[in-house]
């Protein structure tokens, strides 16, 4: 194993030696709206480089490249002549322009390459701001790749899904380094505040073998905001129908030079309590919540160097259960049923990147993180804590084989998970550790085809010794016509209870039926992903559109069953026979009128897996679900403008696990009915300073009535919170200001 790690980190460095030209590419010349993805390489040559998202480039440079070409579909293709080695601002013409015709564009407030091998969307702040987005689980309201629901109707917790998978089988990262996961799985995603995130990746796929190996369905990478970038001072303050209200401030200062840092505050509570379908349970669960970041930005151009270091504090206490509970009266008794989640969380990270200036396609990454994570428990009588403390570190480097055509990334990385786990009387307690190296190659001809093929070796106390392969492949068949195609494995370790918390808001029992496994008496979790896509852009009526159609199997060799069809117990055990995820999603994105985007989505389900009492489809995944999206902006003007959105989303039936064994009053139909819910926001800019934002959620006040079987006896054996398929409020009301000083 040694020697393979030696071979994986020692194999980039047959790189040579040039300099590096860089510059930026804008689609308006006068506006300056960068360009991301326009292609950008030295005539006569393979030696090229792409875009990023703030349309800048960098490439190798020698004296005898002259002519330097940069084009974009649906742009004039441009040829520069580059006497010398100076940065370079360049804009593209659309070939569509007229004399009698003006052609402006904006940038898009969600962006997919048609240049990657991998299937990335990419959400920045703009479409953040569409819906009231308070934290990451409530960030992807406005797009079709994921779907969001509640867990239970105790908690108030929002769980996410991909490929019709739940959140555990997604790597999901914070600046590239796996974030929630372990204790943090259930409520993680509601511990980073929407106004902290600058963008969001979203990776359909096993995703790239250098963030580790228990990506699944996909990845979901969230990257901060930049102290350097940030705004001087930002102010978000919301209020909301449902008792709701939270404030937001980011303070950031220039210390000198080279370094920048923020202060990041958080904080949001729910004191008001509401029971509008009368069954005398919260609807939504009382909260306080004090968040707390200090980042600092190292930046040195000249040397090669930047570097972030985060430090992280947060308390997050609920509170939930029947209305009149009282938790210094009622904890531990039968006189109401209630529930109380304290959550204390530290994280220290930083991230060092060194590019070398003599051999500038050359870098290093560094990243490392430790987190703390407490939370205590209990639910009516139920009782679970849970202590985490985690380790992660991952050395990245990056060069190339004889030109900027063959890329590779190779390194090392660690992990180590202390668990301490109490349920009810019983102890759960273990230390996972991890090395790893990986090694990725990518070819990238920029005109026809990107290929990126990738293996990890890991070394896991308990998993043992396995391989990770990953292949992702695009071919541009003709102008903007992409196909992709993926491949990869995936392995993980499930946290039985905490990622199902929702369990111990019934009365059910709970019951492990394997003992052999090194994990709870269980084996570990073993999947395969397979993808194919179809991205076609286009332009009709000299608008911007384009269509989408991918296609996801996920396929377990092992799987960790969670077993609700008896209607009295909960039980754990190894998936005997077949398991697998279909997805279908079909999208299109136009441009109606000029500033009036439309999103219209289809996606289908086919999720079954092979249970004790047989082979179902997994419970509450509706088979078929509509989406449409409608987003207006008017012109700038006096520097004010109004933002207008509205999302509609339709669900199909969903099915209820098995109630049999329930009394016939609290036995459920098969499926769920169809649902469908309405969002809409409007936002009024009065100045770059200074901005209010009104809107509502669940227009169409589609209630799920009675959502907590057995409610009127909470300590009796039909006591079960667990069948939600829609939502329980009803309509809410929103309202919230944004200030801002560059």
């Amino acid at each position: 194993m040694k020697r393979l790690i030696y071979i994986f980190v020692l194999l980039p460095f047959l790189g040579l030696t040039q300099t590096q030209l860089k510059g930026v590419v804008f689609e308006d010349e006068n506006k300056q709206i960068e360009l991301p993805g326009a292609n950008v390489y030295w005539l006569n040559t393979t030696i090229g480089a792409v875009t990023d998202l703030d349309g800048k480039f960098s490439l190798p440079y020698k004296e005898e490249y002259k002519t330097l070409i940069i084009s974009y579909v649906g742009y004039k293709t441009d040829t520069i002549t580059v006497a010398e080695n100076k940065y370079i601002k360049h804009s593209l013409k659309p070939t569509s322009t007229l004399d009698e015709v003006s052609i402006t564009s904006r940038k898009q407030a969600t962006a997919k390459s048609y240049l990657q091998a991998q299937n990335v969307l990419t959400i920045n702040s703009d479409e953040l701001l569409k819906a009231a987005c308070c934290n990451l689980s409530e960030s992807f309201e406005t797009n079709p790749s994921i779907d969001v629901n509640f867990a239970d109707a105790v908690t108030g917790t929002r769980q996410i899904k991909m490929l019709g998978l739940t959140s555990p089988y997604l790597l999901i990262a914070t600046e590239n380094i796996p974030s929630i996961r372990g204790a943090s799985q259930a409520f993680g995603l509601s511990f980073i505040p929407g106004t902290w995130v600058e963008s969001i990746q979203i990776t359909k796929g096993a995703g790239s073998v250098v963030n580790g190996y228990e990506s699944i369905a996909g990845q979901i990478n969230a990257e901060l905001v930049k102290p350097s970038k940030d705004n001087k001072l930002f102010i978000n303050a919301y209020g909301a129908a449902n008792g709701r209200l939270e404030l937001n401030t980011h303070i950031n200062t220039k210390v000198s030079d080279k370094w920048d840092t923020g202060l990041y505050l958080h904080g949001n509570s729910r004191t008001q309590k509401f029971d509008r379908n009368n069954d005398l349970f919260l609807d939504i669960p009382l909260a306080k919540q004090v968040n707390v970041m200090n980042r600092w930005q190292y930046t040195n151009p000249e040397k090669g160097f930047v570097s972030f270091i985060n430090l992280k504090y947060l308390n997050d206490q609920k509170q939930a259960g029947q209305i009149d509970f009282n938790p210094k009266r009622d904890k531990g008794t039968t006189n109401f049923w209630g529930s109380e989640i304290d959550t204390e969380r530290y994280e220290v990270s930083a991230k060092l990147g060194y590019v070398n200036s003599e051999l500038p396609w050359q870098s290093l990454g560094v990243q490392s993180a430790f987190s703390s994570h407490r939370q205590e428990s209990y639910f009516g009588l139920n009782l679970y804590n849970i202590k985490h403390n985690s380790l992660y570190a991952n050395v990245i480097y990056n060069s190339i084989i004889s030109d900027s055509r063959h890329k590779v990334k190779t390194g090392i990385s660690y992990t180590y998970d202390n668990y301490k786990e109490l349920v009810n009387a019983s102890d759960f307690n273990r230390n996972e550790n991890a090395i790893g190296a990986f090694f990725e190659y990518n070819f990238d001809n920029l005109d026809k085809l990107n290929l990126t093929a990738g293996v990890r070796l890991d070394h896991h106390n308990l998993l043992g010794t396995f391989v990770t392969p990953r292949i992702h492949a695009r071919y541009t068949a003709w102008e903007k016509g992409v196909f992709r195609a993926s491949v990869g494995r995936g392995k993980r370790s499930a946290n039985i209870f905490a990622e199902n918390q929702k369990l111990f808001s019934t009365s059910r029992s709970i019951n492990i039926l394997d003992t052999e496994g090194r994990i709870y008496g269980l084996d570990p979790e073993i999947a395969w992903n397979y993808g194919v896509s179809f991205l076609q852009g286009f332009r009709l009526f000299d608008r911007k559109g384009d269509v989408t159609v991918d296609f996801y199997r996920t396929n377990f060799k092992n799987q960790v069953v969670v077993d609700y069809e008896n209607a009295q117990e909960v039980n754990f055990y190894n998936l005997e026979g077949d398991s697998y995820a279909n997805s279908l999603q079909i999208e299109f994105n136009y441009e109606l009128f000029e500033h009036l985007d439309m999103r219209l989505a289809y996606k289908n389900y086919d999720v079954k897996t092979k249970y004790n009492s047989g082979k179902l489809e997994k419970p509450l995944t509706p088979k078929h679900r509509f989406f449409a999206n409608l987003s207006y902006e008017t012109d700038i003007r006096n520097n004010s403008q109004w933002k207008f959105d509205a999302t509609y989303n339709w669900l199909g039936a969903q099915r209820f696990s098995s109630t049999e064994g329930n009394p016939v009053e609290l036995q459920l139909p098969e499926y769920s009915p169809n649902i469908s819910t309405l969002n809409a926001q409007v936002t009024k800019v009065f100045s770059p300073k200074f901005e209010v934002y009104l809107g509502t959620e669940n227009l169409t006040n589609t209630k799920q009535n009675n959502p907590i079987l057995g409610a009127n006896d909470p300590f009796g054996s039909s006591f079960d919170s667990t069948f939600v398929y829609g939502p329980i409020f009803g309509t809410s009301y929103y309202t919230g200001l944004r200030f801002k000083l560059k």
